[in-house]
């Protein structure tokens, strides 16, 4: 079983870059990219943004 405490997130700053290429971008490759890099990290955009958003108050 997996430790949650242990898990190993990309740096804030390289997520901001996701979040950015996927919906300021306005490039549809790019934007596919940001998305499925969000996805692929945190297992949805959800939890994804829970993390920004949690990361983003300290």
């Amino acid at each position: 079983m997996l430790d949650s405490s242990k898990v190993q997130h990309p740096p804030i700053t390289l997520i901001q870059t996701w979040v950015w290429m996927m919906m300021e971008s306005g490039n549809p490759e790019l934007q596919e990219k940001g998305r499925r890099n969000l996805v692929n990290s945190f297992g949805s955009l959800a939890k994804a943004n829970e993390y920004l958003a949690e990361m983003l108050k300290k």
